[in-house]
Formats: C-alpha cells, sequence, structure tokens
C-alpha cells in the first residue's frame, strides 16, 4: 500500500476547485491532482457519448499515469452523464461524484421556494431526474444556465453581472433557497446574492467531501504524512499562454477564502 498516492480531481474547467477546496480542508495531508479539461470546456451542451468517452481517457489517465488511489468528478454535468460508465469501467478504485444539493433542501429547509441553477446537461439528465422527483417539495422552479459557466471560467465579471440580472432577477424575493448545480457557481456566490437578494445556498461540496474521506476510511488508504500534502494542477489547453494564466488563477482562487 502507497499511501502517499494522489487523489485525481475531474472537471471541465476550474470550477471543480470549489470542491476540491473542502476535500482539503477536510483532509489536509492528502495530495491532490486536479485536471481541469478546459480544451473541451464546457461540457453541458455535449452529447452523452462524448462526456463519456472523454472522461474515461480522463480517467484512464489519472489511475494510470498518476496513480490515483480516488477519483472525485467535480463537474455536475460530467457527473449526471458518465459516472455509471465510470464507476462499471473502473471498478477497483472509489470514484465520488458530485450532485446538485437538492437533498440538503429536503433536509433542511423544505418548505422554502427554491431556485435549482444548473447546466442543460445536468438538467437533462436520467440521473437528475431522479435526485429532483425523489425530493421535489412542489415550491421548485428549475432554471437552465446556459452559457454562465463558460463565462465563469472565463472570468468575464461583468458578463457575469449582466447575465445574472438578465436571467435571475425575476427570481428576486420569489427564491429562498438556490441550489448551485455546477461547481463553478459557487464561485460567484456574491454576484448571485446581489441579484436574487439575501438567499441560502446550498451546494454539494461538503458531501463529496466527507463521501471522500469515508471510502478512504473504509479501505484503510488515508494518508499517513503530518506535514500536509501537495497540489498539482494540469489543464488540457493546447495554448502555452492559457496554461500557465488557468494555473495561475487555480491558485490564486485556491488561497482565497470567500468561496
Amino acid at each position: 500500500m502507497n499511501r502517499q498516492r494522489p487523489i485525481g480531481f475531474l472537471d471541465s474547467g476550474i470550477g471543480g476547485i470549489t470542491v476540491l477546496k473542502k476535500a482539503v480542508e477536510l483532509l489536509p495531508n492528502e495530495n491532490y491532482f486536479f485536471f481541469s479539461d478546459s480544451a473541451n470546456n464546457s461540457y453541458g451542451d455535449k452529447s452523452d457519448g462524448e462526456i463519456i468517452s472523454r472522461c474515461t481517457e480522463i480517467v484512464n489517465c489519472l489511475t494510470v499515469q498518476k496513480d490515483c488511489k480516488a477519483i472525485v468528478i467535480a463537474c455536475n454535468t460530467a457527473s449526471a452523464k458518465a459516472v455509471k460508465s465510470l464507476r462499471a469501467n473502473f471498478d477497483k478504485i472509489p470514484i465520488i461524484a458530485i450532485e446538485p444539493a437538492y437533498k440538503m433542501v429536503h433536509d433542511l429547509r423544505p418548505k422554502g421556494a427554491t431556485l435549482i441553477m444548473a447546466t442543460k446537461g445536468t438538467i437533462s439528465s436520467e440521473k437528475f431526474r431522479r435526485l429532483y422527483y425523489s425530493y421535489y417539495n412542489h415550491n421548485t422552479v428549475i432554471h437552465s444556465c446556459v452559457g454562465l459557466a463558460d463565462l465563469i471560467e472565463q472570468g468575464r465579471d461583468k458578463e457575469i453581472c449582466d447575465y445574472l440580472e438578465k436571467n435571475l432577477a425575476r427570481y428576486k424575493g420569489r427564491a429562498e433557497n438556490v441550489v448551485l448545480g455546477c461547481t463553478h457557481y459557487p464561485l460567484i456566490k456574491a454576484q448571485i446574492r446581489k441579484t436574487l437578494g439575501d438567499v441560502t445556498f446550498f451546494d454539494g461540496a461538503d458531501g463529496v467531501s466527507k463521501r471522500l474521506k469515508f471510502l478512504l476510511e473504509e479501505s484503510n488508504m488515508l494518508s499517513d504524512n503530518q506535514n500536509g500534502g501537495e497540489i498539482e494542477f494540469c489543464d488540457s489547453s493546447p495554448d502555452d499562454d492559457m496554461k500557465k494564466a488557468k494555473k495561475e488563477r487555480f491558485f490564486k482562487l485556491l488561497n482565497e477564502d470567500n468561496i
């Protein structure tokens, strides 16, 4: 057993850093390898077959080349479309997948008017539909935020604010709970709150991190390093300047306290 093997993170971009931060808080002595697939971003408008094929390729790389001991699918669309296939093909390694935190609304604020923000790909998935109808509170609206993850990925702040005002202003005063069904969306909580008012946010990062810890403990794979782990970042862009910019933004966000 090699306890210093990394935990692999997969996302279509850098939005999954919102999940990674929670994992690092809970498991600070682990090594992490984060793969940002910006060359194929975004996943939200791709077909199931395209997403499954690409995620299979990435997970194969993470398990074979990087020797990852667990995989976290830190992308709601990839989770919704590909996790069943990934678990069937990589059945010797724990694969933990994020999903919109609608169950948390059911458990904590079931009567509150709820807005689910997610990508088109997530919303159209069978996995999301099962989740939604299992915990439906008869007071929920689903909004497909087409293109929003791209704007966040690119850091286009002015356009993000314009997008939110155009698409979400109608829910101001009507939504109490907001389910952030894309790992990019927690990066703009302040902007969403400016549009919607004082809402309560729900996302799946905490649940994923706790599940990751449980599975590592169960398999006796927790790191025995007591000095803190290392984080490695890789982006799939073919452009070197883009890779450098993504890496710089990734580590900048990693050190911010407001996400």
